[in-house]
Order: structure tokens, then C-alpha cells, then sequence
């Protein structure tokens, strides 16, 4: 049921998920499925640990930055293929058994790796923050590849000189010279990888976490 669940979600997205629609997929009546969940929240409860057991727990025996890049790369992967999951992750008032490994694994990962109890709880706040905010970036805006960000970009360039020509406005790069100098001089021109971006990002984190580790 939960696994019919999740499908459903990955398909239409998370407001056509209800336990009558779930039952319809599942070709029972809509009262038989209560046996098994009591209300919605328990049903979203599921659905979010199942997404939780999917990503790839931090590995043992390695150097804390490399496991916590795994870790990281593997729950932009997950978020990616489950975006009706990326607002409810860290939501739920009663997180499953996926949940808690996984947590319990990076806390281990932190303090195994030389980092305080402070400092562990600060490590984790600040990872999960990207992860989770670059994830909803990710999904929210109107490209998904880098040939696609660049063809946005040189639209919305073509856009504006369009409109400073008929408004006899300054141009682009004149009116706005950083944002001319970025969207018009590099996204138009290379694109935005969003893998690149993430493990760029990801790597400054790390690395400034380390160089408070160690001081």
C-alpha cells in the first residue's frame, strides 16, 4: 500500500494522494485501507520513511567527508526522483525506522570523525539545510539540464532587449551589469549544472567544517 502510495505521489504529486484515490489504485474500498492506516498522517508517515530507506546510509571505515558526500549526493538523487517528498522529510512527529538509522548514522559518522556533541548537532543543521534547500531550488526552477538553463537564459536575455528597445531603456548589461555579467556572460553562454553546483557548494561546506574541526 505504501509503495502504491509513493507511486502515486511520484505521478500526479502530493495533493493527489488521499486514501480515497489510494484505494481506487488499489482496487479496494476506501474504509479497508484504515485497517492498515489510521488516518492520512500515519499514511504520509510511511511514505516518507520508505523515501528515507532509499538513501544511501553514510559508510563506515572511511574518512567522515567522503561518507558524509556520499550521503549527501545520494539524498539529492533521492530527492530528485521523490520531489513531492523534499517539504516533508524532516516534518514528520513520528519518523519510522528508515528515518532513525539514517540519523543516527550521520550523528555517528560526525562523532566518530572527531567532531563535539555541539558541533556534530551544528555539522548536521547546516548540511541537511543545503541539501534540502538546494533540492527545492532544484525543483522549482523552469530548467532541469544545463543545455536547458542556458536556452532560459539566453530567452530571458532576449526578453529584455526586446523591452529596453521598446521602452528606449538602458540595455541589459548597462541597467543591471552583474546580473548581465552572470545570466547573459555565463548561464546563456555554459549553462547551470545542478550536479556540479551541488558538489561545489557541498565541498565549501565540508571543507570550512573541517577547518573548524580541527581548530
Amino acid at each position: 500500500m505504501l509503495h502504491a502510495a509513493v507511486a502515486l505521489a511520484m505521478r500526479e504529486g502530493m495533493d493527489a494522494v488521499s486514501m480515497r484515490k489510494l484505494a481506487d489504485e488499489l482496487g479496494v474500498g476506501a474504509m479497508s485501507l484504515y485497517h492498515y492506516v489510521p488516518n492520512k498522517d500515519d499514511l504520509l508517515d510511511g511514505m516518507v520513511d520508505l523515501v528515507f530507506g532509499e538513501i544511501e546510509l553514510p559508510p563506515t571505515g572511511v574518512e567522515w567527508r567522503s561518507a558524509m558526500r556520499r550521503r549527501a549526493m545520494s539524498t539529492r538523487e533521492v530527492l530528485n526522483r521523490h520531489r513531492w517528498a523534499v517539504g516533508l522529510m524532516e516534518s514528520r512527529r513520528s519518523p519510522g525506522p528508515a528515518s532513525l538509522r539514517l540519523h543516527d548514522a550521520v550523528l555517528g559518522c560526525l562523532r566518530e570523525g572527531g567532531f563535539s556533541i555541539v558541533m556534530t548537532v551544528q555539522a548536521y543543521s547546516v548540511l541537511d539545510a543545503y541539501i534540502y534547500g538546494f533540492a527545492l531550488q532544484e525543483m522549482s526552477v523552469p530548467f532541469e539540464s544545463a543545455e536547458e538553463g542556458a536556452a532560459v537564459a539566453q530567452e530571458q536575455v532576449r526578453q529584455f532587449a526586446e523591452q529596453a528597445q521598446e521602452q528606449q531603456s538602458a540595455a541589459l548589461a548597462e541597467e543591471f551589469p552583474y546580473l548581465a555579467e552572470v545570466v547573459a556572460g555565463h548561464v546563456a553562454e555554459v549553462g547551470y549544472d545542478f550536479a556540479a553546483a551541488f558538489e561545489d557548494g557541498l565541498n565549501l561546506i565540508l571543507d570550512a567544517l573541517e577547518q573548524r574541526r580541527t581548530a
